[in-house]
């Protein structure tokens, strides 16, 4: 999952670097801080050669690391979906679905999938290829994509100018060629962008004007608020019926929307 720019703060020291550095620290301060009442000399070096001598045991406290912060992480997400989920229960209309989201499937579906997402972020592209297989594994439910650019920087607004690109393809009838589109092209650019529209028999002139008008810009501040009052912490997050993953898988949401299904 990609994360809001506010969760993105001090990103290197949520590396790998950053936990090997740390390991090595912690192990260097746990010499330290029994060398006082070691006995013989130069505790601290014997047991540095004894690491340098046997750095699989490195490897293995790396990998217990790794694997205690793994799980940390996946119970964080089941909790922040579970807060998500109860905030939805309390006041249903913070996921209402809007009449200018590009939506797929019957209206009146059972099951509905609601995907927040940003055309540049890597969980989604690796998600979206399932995500338009499971539309036609599901034709009984209904789809909602909310375009939500999160990842622009400074003076970068391509994720932006991709969404309301996307937007102003659906009001051309044309979302979703340019949705799979945008999602396969490794490197977004707004030439990128520009050339996928072009493709996809989008007119270009029609788009810009409405890629510059109010409307579209209303819509991508009111996702960005249902986001906000939401919790949303990054993308791709999925709803189903109202109820927030904790996971991205394709195989835990075609198992979710199977359970809805017979819920």
């Amino acid at each position: 999952m990609t994360e809001t720019p506010d969760t993105l703060r001090g990103g290197f020291l949520t590396g790998p670097r950053f936990g090997m550095t740390a390991l090595v620290v912690s192990i260097m301060a746990l010499v330290l801080a029994v060398a006082p009442y070691a006995t013989g000399r130069d505790f601290d070096g014997r047991v540095r050669s004894y690491l340098l001598e046997n750095p699989e045991i490195l490897q293995e406290v790396s990998l217990k690391l790794e694997q205690k912060v793994q799980q940390g992480q996946v119970v964080q997400a089941r909790v922040h979906a579970q807060e998500m989920t109860a905030r939805i229960v309390a006041n249903p209309s913070l996921l209402r679905i809007d009449a200018r989201d590009p939506s797929f499937g019957p209206v009146d579906a059972r099951v509905t999938v609601v995907e927040f997402f940003d055309f540049r972020c890597p969980g989604c592209k690796s998600t979206a290829p399932e995500v338009l297989r499971l539309m036609q594994v599901h034709p009984d439910v209904r789809f909602v994509f909310k375009d939500w650019p999160i990842l622009d920087r400074g003076t970068d607004d391509t994720s932006h100018y991709a969404a309301r690109a996307a937007q102003a393809a659906h009001l051309q009838g044309k979302y979703l060629p340019v949705f799979r589109a945008l999602m396969a092209e490794p490197a977004l650019t707004k030439a990128a962008v520009d050339r996928i529209l072009a493709a996809n028999g989008v007119a270009l002139p029609t788009a810009r004007t409405a890629m510059a008008g109010p409307e579209i810009a209303r819509h991508l501040a009111d996702i960005q608020m249902s986001a906000a009052n939401l919790g949303l912490q990054g993308t791709p997050t999925f709803f189903i019926n109202g109820r927030a993953m904790a996971s991205i898988q394709p195989a835990d949401i075609d198992r979710a929307i199977r359970v809805a299904k017979a819920g």
